[in-house]
């Protein structure tokens, strides 16, 4: 498989964002790369594919504005790319919640990496011996793909959803180790950061979401595939295609 897909975010303060937008567009342009990158006031969200040396150049030039020089990327391969054109698009918000009070970009909530995970889900609890809870933070068709079986999901029809749903279950996690979970990372920290902004202890975000997980564990405790947004449909633990692109819900969704 010679396309390499990226999916990456960062929450760092942007204040420059439609010079911002068409100088990513055009450098985009110019590599022949395709997919979507949301620029906010909060961060970046981007998925790109391409070329290996195409999507390193966009990589290493976009690195080389201070505000993205940590920027970690997640990569997995196809045989075509599973994106119709690239945009590069302004939000309010890279992944919305409509909680300004959360503000990923001046703290992180607590990781706990996938090898860290895998070993818990083995022996059954946390380091401390606590009871860990898994929480599922994407869509309802998204965790229809796989999850966690063993994770609470709220059946979110969007993640605009959440506050309300955590606000009337906090009682489920007293006392328990919880860890938010969702594709790349973006989501299940912001829920993280919510959760903590109510009170709740113990609350953890899996660092790299389930893709990494998948990278890192090759998708260990997990049942089913990965929901993306893109023509693949879902990718499986291996991070290969794993659905038609006829039976995938459109990125534009």
């Amino acid at each position: 498989m010679s396309i390499v897909n990226l999916s990456a975010y960062r929450f760092v303060s942007l204040d420059d964002l439609p010079a911002l937008r068409e100088r990513v567009l055009a450098r985009c342009e110019a590599l022949a790369l395709k997919g979507t990158i949301l620029l906010a006031p909060e961060g970046i969200n981007l998925f790109l594919a391409g070329p290996r040396e195409a999507v390193g150049a966009f990589m290493h030039w976009l690195r080389e504005d201070p505000r993205f020089a940590g920027l970690d990327a997640k990569e997995s391969l196809s045989e075509a790319v599973p994106f119709g054109r690239m945009r590069v698009r302004l939000k309010k918000e890279i992944i919305t919640m409509r909680q300004p009070v959360i503000r990923p970009e001046a703290g992180r909530a607590p990781a706990v990496d996938a090898v860290t995970l895998q070993r818990w889900l083995d022996q059954g609890h946390d380091d401390d011996g606590r009871e860990v809870v898994l929480l599922d933070t994407r869509n309802d068709y998204e965790t229809d793909a796989g999850k966690f079986p063993q994770a609470v999901d709220y059946r979110l029809a969007r993640f605009t959803e959440f506050p309300e749903a955590i606000a009337a279950d906090r009682d489920r996690y007293a006392g328990k180790t919880v860890v938010s979970y969702c594709t790349g990372g973006i989501r299940c920290e912001k829920a993280a950061l919510h959760m903590q902004a109510l009170g709740m202890q113990r609350v953890f975000q899996l660092e790299g979401g389930i893709l990494k997980y998948f990278e890192e564990t090759g998708g260990a405790h997990w049942q089913g595939d990965c929901f993306v947004f893109d023509e693949r449909g879902a990718v499986d633990p291996s991070l290969a295609p794993s659905m038609p692109a006829s039976e995938a819900r459109s990125a534009d969704a």
